[in-house]
């Protein structure tokens, strides 16, 4: 008995001994994908916290933990509101990772001992004129005519989608429907998302336009002199046909979800990946790509707070975007294959510029000819994919035939974000919210309906 006792005793303490092993190592070396799922939540909170305004337990709650994987559950997080930082870790301690606010710039995931240092970027700032109450939109923010025919169309949840925060209907240049779920309002930036790449896509042409790049030039980065990514062109980054290795799938640690909240420089990530195949033979939705266009634009001004000022300048300020937040990643490089805020009425001036083939109060603001890019479907995406970042289909277009335009385009976001953009009709739908993909909603039933009901 006595020898028993001692060897239960033994296997406690053997037991004891690699819990404590197993507990120091996780706390000192925290496995990647907990530390996606921490800096995930860094990043979401810290950007609705400072830039939409939201609740930091409420952002946690229904944008990272409920939608989200069941180990974001244990996440808790931290806010310092004075010093425009977030800090987030599992069970108070495990993986624990931080995001920095910067005035116009949004938030970034930051390493801790680089927090002073990040907190001291910056960006032009709007100046509130876009906000004016007694200006129509899109010229100001005043009161809005809405459309009899659309009420019930704007209240069936089968149209608008689970979880809906807003929906903005634009026809004939002003807005004539709107909606948002509870909590939101005209006057909530929300993240667009992936529609970011086509805003990233629209920087691109209007710098061409000033001729700070060409869109044909190759040898892009000096990483890729010496190697056969030399031959990779601007105009294959636009297209989503690069040929650089990089998997977009999410929900581990994977290509995409590294590049986001675990690298730092994201364009130097990206650009360091090795092609897999030559440009231009193949498709690849790739966030990393649009990184990397962003990398390069930014590159063709003689300093980066000049680079930061563009969309602000050339975009933003044109079209009377005030709420729009591009945001950036440690080094200052815009994250432009993803994180843009704006209100849903801000997503909608971006929708009415592109369907209104680039003019603008008058004046042509994209040159016809990127205008036309912006249309053209590539060969490599099997006609899903334009040759300047936006859609030619919806989600899931090709499983059956929708009542839509030819001419329809689409910027796409994750969790359901989408605008819908008819320039032969006039027409703007802007659909935003956090509907997952596996809930299979289709934005096409939506304007579908909307080209039904004003006929």
């Amino acid at each position: 008995m006595q020898f028993l006792v001692k060897w239960v005793v033994r296997v406690l303490l053997a037991l004891a001994a690699v819990v404590v092993v197993a507990t120091v190592w996780i706390l000192v070396f925290p496995p990647e994908l907990l530390r996606v799922g921490t800096g995930y939540a860094a990043k979401i909170v810290c950007s609705n916290v400072f830039i939409a305004g939201r609740d930091a337990d409420e952002v946690l709650r229904e944008d990272v933990q409920a939608p989200g994987h069941p180990l974001l559950k244990l996440v808790a997080a931290d806010v310092d509101i004075e010093g425009g930082v977030v800090r987030t870790a599992m069970m108070g301690m495990v993986a624990p990772s931080y995001a920095v606010h910067r005035a116009g710039l949004g938030c970034a995931n930051v390493d801790e001992t680089q927090i002073s240092a990040v907190r001291e970027q910056a960006a032009p700032v709007p100046d509130g004129a876009a906000s004016d109450s007694s200006l129509p939109w899109p010229e100001g923010e005043g009161s809005v005519s809405a459309d009899p025919r659309l009420v019930d169309l704007l209240s069936d949840s089968s149209l608008t989608g689970p979880s809906m925060r807003a929906v903005v209907i634009v026809k004939d240049g002003r807005i004539i429907g709107e909606t948002y779920g509870a909590g939101f309002n005209e006057r909530t930036p929300l993240l667009g998302w992936s529609m970011t790449k086509t805003v990233t896509g629209v920087l691109v042409g209007l710098l061409a336009a000033e001729g700070r790049l060409d869109l044909d030039a190759r040898q892009l980065f000096p990483e890729w002199s010496g190697d056969d990514r030399r031959e990779i062109g601007l105009s294959d980054l636009l297209a989503m046909q690069s040929g650089l290795r990089f998997n977009e799938s999410y929900g581990d640690v994977t290509d995409v979800t590294r590049m986001l909240y675990l690298e730092r420089d994201m364009g130097a990530y990206v650009a360091s990946l090795p092609a897999e195949t030559e440009p231009a033979s193949r498709f690849n939705y790739s966030s990393g790509e649009t990184v990397l266009l962003s990398r390069y634009w930014m590159s063709r001004f003689p300093s980066q707070a000049e680079a930061h000022a563009f969309p602000r300048r050339a975009l933003f300020d044109v079209i009377g975007m005030g709420s729009a937040v591009l945001e950036a990643d440690q080094t200052g490089t815009f994250v432009g294959g993803s994180y843009l805020y704006a209100t849903a009425r801000d997503w909608a001036r971006f929708g009415l510029l592109l369907a209104q083939q680039g003019r603008w109060g008058g004046k042509q603001v994209l040159d016809p000819s990127f205008i036309e890019r912006l249309n053209r479907p590539t060969e490599a995406s099997g006609g899903d994919y334009t040759y300047a970042q936006a859609w030619q289909n919806g989600p899931g277009d090709k499983d059956r035939n929708y009542d839509l335009s030819d001419d329809t385009i689409w910027a796409l976001g994750h969790d359901g974000q989408s605008i819908a953009m008819v320039p032969s009709e006039g027409l703007v739908v802007v659909r935003l919210g956090l509907t997952p993909r596996k809930l299979d909603y289709k934005p096409q039933r939506l304007v579908e309906a909307v080209r039904k009901a004003l006929r």
